[in-house]
């Protein structure tokens, strides 16, 4: 499985940076509340550290974004990213199942198992092998 499709590892990472750029780290980043208001979550009435958590947030999945992009038109860190993208997987996995457990999330955030399992699945997929 790792690596099956790593000859395609820099159109991956092209495609994701793109697609998780729009749907999560610009809106994230630049309206949280707006953007947690899409996928269900209640908003209480003091929102200030709500929306410091969320551009923090935000800002750290832009970090990933540039890495995915150099490495996506340069090669440059490609296996490196690719790592970092494996643990996003793995740990926001962990996070969503944890919350899961403890009922304090909307159904949406719960559907995101899914969707970070199959980020873990397909970027060992796409891991670019050396050789």
């Amino acid at each position: 499985m790792i690596g099956l499709w790593g000859a395609h590892a820099q159109t991956y990472l092209l495609c994701l940076m793109i697609a998780t750029t729009l749907v999560f780290a610009l809106p994230i980043f630049l309206m949280p509340l707006t953007w947690a208001r899409w996928f269900l979550w209640r908003i209480p009435e003091h929102t200030d550290l709500a929306v410091y958590f969320g551009r923090c947030l935000g800002a750290f999945i832009l970090i990933v974004e540039a890495l995915m992009l150099r490495a996506a038109l340069t090669g440059v860190g490609i296996e490196f990213t690719f790592q970092v993208l494996v643990a996003v997987g793995v740990l926001m996995i962990v996070v969503h199942i944890w919350g899961a457990l403890q009922r304090i999330q909307p159904w949406t955030e719960t559907l995101e198992i899914g969707m970070y399992s199959g980020l873990a699945l397909s970027a060992l997929a796409f891991y670019p092998l050396a050789g």
